[in-house]
């Protein structure tokens, strides 16, 4: 089996890797019934995992593992969790990815790695504030294609937000891995962010309080 990561590439992200702080879990979800990216997307969190002795990496079937994976709300795979880990407790942020994370959005694993370690979302002192405000919860879903290269900053400003509020959970969708979800959302453009199964959506890599006024509007 041919490696994923090149040289170049492992040598740059060991080097964000060494800015890591704290034990990261990452739970990764396949499944026995059709899975196109499977086996592709384990062996990519398996290199990545091997890079770094903060990463602990585990592996589970959606049907097999039912039980865990309804636990950490994953209907989809592959599928990813990206969590804190202290010893033997794992803390899920709310942070999922749904499909390959490749081309472009390899960057967002990498980026979501890094802040869960750091256990700090890095959102201003605005959307921390209106995050503690919230009293129901929130889901985003941000679709996104391989080949989009505003899609990550859309996707790691949700994850971000997960990270900052127990209320919300963000996800990944690659768009063409799940066509049927993207086709209920209406998803003509990516990153399409789709604010409590369609209550809003906010399309484009929109600045923090843009989004945030979406989520807002979707709440009222």
């Amino acid at each position: 089996m041919n490696q994923l990561l090149n040289e170049d590439l492992i040598q740059q992200i060991n080097e964000v890797f060494e800015g890591m702080q704290n034990p990261v879990q990452i739970m990764y979800f396949s499944s026995e019934q059709e899975c196109a990216y499977c086996g592709e997307t384990r062996q990519l969190v398996e290199e990545v995992a091997a890079l770094s002795e903060l990463i602990t990496l585990s592996v589970h079937d959606i049907e097999a593992d039912h039980d865990l994976a309804k636990l950490y709300n994953v209907d989809k795979a592959p599928g990813l969790v990206i969590a804190a880990r202290e010893g033997d407790q794992i803390t899920d942020f709310g942070v999922r990815l749904s499909g390959i994370p490749s081309g472009h959005e390899f960057t967002s694993l990498i980026q979501d790695i890094v802040m869960v370690s750091h256990r700090d979302s890095g959102l201003n002192p605005q959307t921390k504030e209106f995050l503690k405000t919230l009293d129901s919860p929130v889901t985003l879903q941000v679709f996104v294609t391989p080949t989009c290269p505003y899609c990550p900053r859309a996707v790691v400003l949700a994850h971000q937000m997960a990270l900052e509020s127990p209320l919300v959970q963000a996800e990944m969708v690659e768009a063409t891995e799940f066509p049927e979800l993207s086709n209920l959302f209406k998803v003509s453009g990516v990153p399409q962010t789709t604010i409590n199964a369609g209550a809003g959506t906010a399309v484009g890599a929109m600045p923090e309080d843009n989004l945030v006024a979406e989520i807002m509007r979707a709440l009222n």
